[in-house]
């Protein structure tokens, strides 16, 4: 097992990267992959006729050294794009599951620093692969939005999804992600009026999040209906990738969204993996493997 905090096989231990972090610019110097990551895992995808696979999990769940392991065996399966869930105390676009999650990191000791340190692990690790943070304005806010954006960037972040932050009223984090050269992702649910949608279009940069059902995040037993329309009337106001979320939690479940979607997101079934193991630590690692490698082979086209 890696062990982020010594350094073994990583060969660089937590000292060494906050000393390379706190140099400037983190991996803002990394430009050939740095260009656009986001825009280069989706064309990878088109190109192997298949939908992107997103995964989410939360930071720091269940301990530092844990999550990373978790979040390396994602990407050693398969997946295209990782969100990062920042813990937070209020979560309220998260079901059980998710607030759980962001519960146990915090308990854990999980902190904005910490969450960072993380992402240039995965980033020394992973050149090639997006990062997002999947976060809340509030975090941002009381960080300083410019503090907040230059350390994500740093940290080898690609784009900012701020559940709670309207388009209309995002210009302050627009402008400082235009700066520092993050995408930015846009929410767009099934009780969207058609009248806000090139609002939002217009808002994002990196990739639009249709979120398929009312409500919060969770497995469900079925995919919502009226998929196709929703993405056909998104589409209508932009160029960008609409990735589908909430709700999907089997290969099957994949395989219908994948149809239409340019991405398929999956994050409560990933959780709930590091749930179920919470008394076999070790264990997590290897069984979150085995569920993207079925998840993700459910994205194909073909």
């Amino acid at each position: 097992m890696r062990d982020f905090e010594t350094g073994e096989k990583t060969g660089r231990s937590r000292a060494s990267v906050k000393k390379a972090f706190a140099r400037g610019g983190g991996f803002c110097a990394h430009a050939r992959f740095a260009m656009d990551r986001i825009n280069q895992a989706f064309a990878r995808a088109r190109s192997q006729n298949r939908a992107a696979f997103v995964a989410y999990l939360c930071a720091g769940d269940p301990d530092f050294a844990t999550s990373l392991e978790a979040c390396r065996a994602l990407l050693h399966n398969g997946v295209d794009i990782l969100e990062l869930g920042v813990p937070f105390s209020d979560p309220l676009a998260d079901g059980l599951t998710n607030q759980l999650a962001a519960q146990r990191a915090l308990e854990g000791g999980m902190t904005m620093a910490r969450v960072n340190e993380l992402a240039v692990a995965l980033r020394l690790e992973f050149p090639e692969v997006p990062l997002v943070f999947y976060t809340y304005y509030n975090l941002v806010f009381s960080n300083g939005i410019e503090a907040y954006v230059t350390a994500a960037k740093a940290a080898g972040i690609d784009a900012l999804l701020t559940l709670d932050l309207p388009p209309e009223e995002s210009s302050d984090v627009a402008e400082a992600c235009a700066r520092h050269g993050l995408k930015t992702v846009f929410i767009v649910a099934p009780t969207t009026p058609p009248a806000r949608l090139p609002v939002i279009a217009a808002a994002a940069t990196g990739f639009i999040y249709y979120v398929s059902r009312e409500g919060v995040t969770g497995v469900r037993d079925a995919v919502a209906g009226g998929i196709p329309e929703a993405l056909a009337a998104i589409r209508r106001h932009t160029t960008l990738p609409v990735v589908v979320g909430f709700g999907i939690g089997t290969r099957a479940h994949v395989q219908e969204v994948a149809r239409h979607a340019d991405g398929v997101v999956v994050g409560s079934a990933l959780v709930n993996v590091i749930r179920d193991h919470l008394k076999n630590l070790p264990a997590i690692a290897a069984a979150m493997g085995d569920k993207a490698a079925d998840l993700v082979a459910g994205t194909s086209r073909s």
